[in-house]
């Protein structure tokens, strides 16, 4: 089955632990410190991969991860860097954050391999902590934590021109024709599944690229059936191939189609319907015109020429009118030049890192003092000799930086008061 849509978790790599160490050699019994810094983890990479189409590679599995750094080690060895997580994906994908549906990168014009989520940067290692008055420092830098995001993956079809209408109409046939594209083509309603993308050769070395589009029926920007899969890749092309079936087989009204798919266009998303189209007019091989009725193709010119419309009538399986349509296609694209369309970055990972803080303050009123507990304030806490002068100055400027102090003063803690943090109580006091 196609995949155009997928939900997962991508997750960059934590970086590792600064090590705490010292120098033990024969005849250097009191050696310095000599604690490793830890290595960075991994980045998460979107890279553009021309040979997809779909991504059905996203639809069973739900986590994607980064490798974490390693931890520092003694003798001032660094720890490896976790490697990158590369994600490979059709170009065309959009990479949204998926509570807000916020764009984080759009894998379409010069974004052909991006950084999405970078690796948590490692910590320091104890030998970075040596000064004159502290030359046995016990405590080093945590790992930076990583980043983790869910984020839903749309694919949007780049193409110059969409190839719109209702289901066998002949739109496949249409595109076997006039490209290398070779989509499944049977005589049944929602053959096509998938989006079909070929490249005409026109005379002159001009070309373009066409989309089949599968077939949209009414009610598709309401979501029903998959209208809103199919119609999101309409989205980026520069003109619209509007195809009716003139010789109405199925007993459908062409005039009443066109207004169906035009409604289902703008209410959709109105920069869509605004898109210049061209109405060919198919199946002209099988039209039948009985005695006292119009013919079909002036019902058609006389409704929508006077609204701007080009109608031009084909047969798909004949190649009748072919050449005429895409000499029409050329010049229509030649009146509307511009770049695809490619959206803006609207959600930036790394400004909610903090949304989800590593600790938790609160306050104890029967005991009367402040709380500040989380995993990186214990992980520091068992890194830290807060006994030394030096260790305790280097905890109070972490739980600072990290915003701790800012949160238990929002809380209502004032000079004088008590914290606790975790076996630790400690009074508070401003710089």
């Amino acid at each position: 089955m196609f995949a155009d849509r997928a939900k997962i978790i991508i997750r960059s790599g934590k970086g590792g632990n600064g090590h705490i160490s010292f120098r033990r050699e024969k005849y250097v019994p009191a050696g310095g410190p000599d604690g490793g810094d830890g290595g960075n983890g991994g980045n998460v990479i979107f890279k553009i991969d021309t040979g997809a189409n779909t991504l059905s590679d996203y639809r069973f599995k739900r986590k994607f991860s980064a490798e974490d750094g390693q931890e520092g080690a003694k003798k001032r060895m660094h720890g490896k860097n976790g490697q990158d997580l590369i994600l490979k994906v059709p170009e065309g994908t959009i990479v949204k954050e998926a509570s807000t549906g916020k764009v984080i990168v759009d894998m379409s014009g010069d974004n052909k391999e991006v950084v999405v989520l970078k690796g948590g940067h490692g910590g320091k290692g104890n030998q970075h902590y040596a000064t004159s008055t502290m030359q046995a420092p016990n405590y080093a830098q945590p790992g930076q934590d990583a980043m983790e995001v869910e984020v839903i993956l749309e694919l949007k079809v780049i193409a110059d021109v969409g190839l719109v209408g209702f289901p066998n109409v002949g739109k496949s046939t249409l595109i076997s024709r006039v490209t290398n594209a070779r989509p499944q083509i049977a005589n049944y309603h929602f053959t096509t599944l998938q989006p079909h993308l070929g490249v005409v050769d026109l005379p002159g070395g001009d070309g373009f690229v066409i989309a089949d589009i599968p077939g949209l029926i009414e009610g598709a920007s309401e979501g029903v059936g998959l209208g809103h899969e199919f119609l999101r890749h309409i989205e980026r092309t520069r003109v619209l191939i509007h195809l009716v079936d003139a010789a109405s087989v199925e007993g459908r009204d062409p005039v009443k189609d066109i207004y169906a798919i035009n409604k289902e266009l703008a209410a959709y998303n109105s920069d869509v319907s605004k898109k210049p189209q061209i109405i060919a007019a198919n199946k002209i091989d099988v039209i039948q015109t009985p005695d006292g009725e119009e013919d079909p193709l002036e019902r058609l010119k006389k409704e929508f020429e006077p609204q701007g419309y080009q109608i031009i009538p084909i047969s798909a399986v004949t190649g009748d009118g072919i050449n005429d349509l895409m000499n029409a296609v050329r010049k229509l694209l030649a009146e509307h030049k511009g770049e695809n369309l490619v959206y803006e970055q609207e959600y930036f990972p790394e400004e909610h890192v903090g949304e989800k803080l590593p600790y938790e303050v609160s306050y104890d009123e029967k005991n009367n003092y402040y709380v500040l507990e989380g995993p990186r304030i214990e992980k520091m806490l068992g890194y830290t000799n807060i006994d030394t002068e030096r260790g305790f100055v280097f905890f109070q400027k972490f739980i600072k930086e990290i915003g701790a102090l800012d949160k238990l003063e929002e809380l209502g803690m004032q000079e004088g008061d008590t914290v606790k943090i975790y076996g630790f109580q400690f009074e508070f006091y401003k710089d």
